[in-house]
């Protein structure tokens, strides 16, 4: 889905708190769904177009037809090691959530290069994988996507958890940040570590 990053206050006003609660229900059930892929694109689609929490500006849905996909592609579906890793890493957001803390659960060896899977450190805490890759600019979103955001609802299908040092990664679910649609979001970005400069050709294209 989009992560609902935040938005400058001056400029959204008052959060709908019961819409927003709506959205991240609907996002969770998507993701939690036994759709495949094509269905799971579809119903994002329509959640984007109507919803009043969708981060496409409102002025823009009555146009919206979709979001752009690579090809589904069976080769970014992989499963891989991941070893532990330490450390915190803080990200300022550039909005009203300030500087937020990510702790480093361990690192995915990935085909295309390592990438390190966060842990949120705020209330109830979550799973956070952002990317970026090759794409970026060109063909995805200049800022990256993300892989899975738990916090936001994101479960499972981008990010699954086999053991304890092993993890199965499908980029097919690659997605764009809120800020990618609406530059009122402000959304943490992939860091340097979770850069790599191979391409990974799946989930979800630059917005225009």
């Amino acid at each position: 889905m989009t992560d609902r990053g935040s938005r400058d206050r001056a400029s959204l006003g008052r959060v709908d708190e019961l819409e927003l609660s709506d959205w991240r229900e609907k996002v969770a059930r998507l993701y939690l769904s036994d759709l495949d892929l094509a269905g799971f694109r579809a119903a994002r689609d329509e959640l984007f177009a109507r919803h009043p929490q969708s981060p496409i500006p409102a002025g823009r849905r009555p146009a919206f037809t979709g979001v752009r996909y690579f090809p589904e592609n069976p080769e970014a579906i992989v499963e891989v090691p991941l070893r532990p890793a330490e450390g915190q890493l803080r990200i300022d957001t550039g909005g009203p959530d300030g500087v937020v803390t990510y702790r480093r659960v361990g690192v995915a060896q990935t085909p295309w290069g390592p990438l390190t899977l966060w842990w949120i450190e705020a209330y109830g805490g979550g799973l956070f994988l952002p990317f970026r890759d090759g794409t970026c600019g060109p063909e995805s979103y200049g800022g990256g996507r993300y892989l899975t955001d738990t916090v936001k609802g994101t479960f499972g299908r981008g990010v699954t958890v086999l053991a304890e040092d092993r993890i199965r990664l499908d980029f097919n679910y690659g997605y764009n940040p809120s800020c990618a649609y609406d530059d009122r979001w402000a959304c943490p970005l992939a860091p340097a570590e979770n850069t790599v400069s191979a391409e990974i050709r799946a989930g979800e294209l630059r917005y225009e």
